[in-house]
């Protein structure tokens, strides 16, 4: 089996799969994240994606389509790391006594991370629309003038970013 093609028919092709693109795929993510604990965490994600159903039936190119399974979880990554980041700092600046306890940060976070994930496919002024409500406060007739679009298109908004964050096994896919 050359490295070039390989089909899926078995653990043993995953096994050789494995052995003869692993370590170039975790230098390839090392490069990318700047250091080997999350270039080899995201290296067994990707992996893992293999091991689903669709596997790589049908792949041509192994080391493009793992590149693709990697870089969509890199994205993720980043994506996290830079909540977490944002909701570290607004921690800092809490006083001590009412900063939540750390199993409270860890949820809080995990909820930022989903909600993330569940307006990403949401034009930016959507977002933008639903956030500036939820987190700022602001009325719709606000984040119209804030946006420059008119109350009926932030209307819009809030119902398609409402729909994504209530519902999202229908939009996901």
């Amino acid at each position: 089996m050359s490295a070039d093609h390989v089909s899926l028919h078995d653990f043993d092709d995953i096994a050789i799969l494995y052995r003869q693109h692993h370590g170039w795929l975790r230098g390839w993510l090392q490069r990318k994240v700047g250091n080997a604990f999350d270039a080899a965490d995201l290296a067994q994600a990707t992996f893992l994606r293999v091991l689903a159903p669709q596997g790589m039936q049908g792949v041509q190119e192994p080391r493009a389509y793992l590149t693709t399974i990697a870089r969509n979880l890199l994205i993720n990554h980043v994506r996290r790391r830079a909540i977490e980041q944002a909701y570290l700092d607004a921690l800092a600046l809490m006083p001590e006594p009412v900063a939540p306890p750390p199993e409270v940060r860890l949820m809080f976070l995990e909820r930022l991370v989903e909600l993330d994930r569940r307006l990403a496919g949401l034009p930016a002024q959507a977002r933008q629309a639903f956030l500036l409500v939820q987190l700022d406060g602001m009325g719709q007739q606000e984040v119209a003038a804030e946006l420059g679009i008119s109350l009926s298109t932030v209307k819009r908004h809030l119902a398609r970013a409402a729909l994504r964050c209530f519902f999202p096994e229908q939009h996901d896919g």
